[in-house]
């Protein structure tokens, strides 16, 4: 199947992201379902949100690709009920649906933040940045501009936390902190 990337379906009609749960190390697996099986006319878009970080082993600083969301993939549709229905006929995503009871919409002001933040290829590059006088300025990276959503850095892991809005609505959904991961390297203090 050939997916393609559609932000706004034909007739005016808005997609809306769902979030469906699956079991942790699945989400790629649960995410060829989905695409190989649900109708493109049902299904707009399934994707993953991910994350470069840097790790140390064996002595060196490797950049690695993370799920921001482990055990949730996202699903894109105008029409919840028929892909609701698309979702039960497949093994795999059957029990998914029957535990979870259904998919769940992701709030408009969740979905704006994280378009702004990933963008289409639903991936967050690395950052870099200096601290100047306590106060963090990021020099290069998506998350240059976003500076006054970092609300914790790891300089030692090279993770930033960031603040998403609606915090209550991502607890709700995502069942998360209500800030995600970002790669962040710091390469001054003064």
């Amino acid at each position: 199947m050939n997916f393609r990337r559609v932000v706004y379906s034909a007739k005016g009609v808005s997609v809306i992201w769902y979030l469906l749960h699956c079991q942790e190390q699945d989400e790629w697996k649960t995410l060829y379902i989905c695409r190989r099986n649900v109708p493109e006319t049902v299904l707009t878009d399934a994707f993953v949100f991910t994350y470069d970080r840097m790790r140390r082993f064996q002595g060196e600083w490797h950049l690695e690709k993370q799920l921001m969301f482990p055990a949730c993939i996202f699903l894109a549709s105008n029409d919840e009920e028929k892909l609701t229905e698309e979702l039960r006929k497949f093994e795999g995503t059957k029990e998914l649906i029957k535990e979870c009871g259904a998919i769940l919409p992701v709030k408009k002001s969740v979905e704006i933040f994280l378009r702004s933040l990933y963008g289409e290829v639903h991936h967050l590059s690395m950052s870099r940045g200096v601290i100047r006088d306590g106060i963090t300025q990021v020099t290069e990276g998506p998350l240059r501009g976003m500076e006054e959503r970092i609300c914790r850095i790891d300089r030692h892991k090279r993770l930033a936390r960031l603040e998403v809005p609606e915090t209550a609505a991502l607890k709700n959904i995502l069942a998360v902190s209500g800030t995600v991961p970002a790669g962040l390297e710091i390469v001054e203090k003064s």
